[in-house]
């Protein structure tokens, strides 16, 4: 039960790109409730553009059970358009084409599947842009 809670507390910044810009200028995703820069607690809600710059990435050669089936796979943390900074799948994409200063769109795929319950676990991924 508490995966299916944090699943529908995730659904904005899942599936809507939803961030938080605080009034120091700091744009977070996923939601915090004080910017590590000043200390600030006064945001507004944003949506993302989904578009980003990789900064950084790695290839995963022995993943967890729930991603066996993916087995290799991609991760990158990116940068968006507006500031924010997240991890995310690389997917449809041949691994020499992932490059640190790549640009990527992030889009909207199945994540994973939970457990015996079967809930299906929806989110965004990035592709690289060519």
């Amino acid at each position: 039960m508490a995966n299916s809670q944090r699943y529908t507390r995730e659904i904005p910044h899942r599936f809507r790109l939803e961030a938080q810009k605080f009034d120091d200028g700091f744009i977070s995703l996923p939601n915090r409730y004080i910017s590590p820069i000043s200390g600030t607690r006064n945001f507004e809600k944003i949506n993302l553009s989904g578009k980003g710059t990789i900064l950084s990435f790695t290839i995963v050669h022995t993943p967890s059970d729930q991603f066996k089936l993916v087995n290799p796979y991609a991760v990158a943390i990116i940068e968006t358009e507006e500031g924010a900074r997240l991890t995310a799948m690389i997917t449809d994409t041949a691994f020499e084409d992932i490059k640190i200063g790549a640009k990527v769109e992030l889009i909207f795929r199945k994540m994973m599947q939970e457990g015996l319950s079967g809930i299906i676990n929806y989110g965004y991924k990035a592709i690289v842009c060519k």
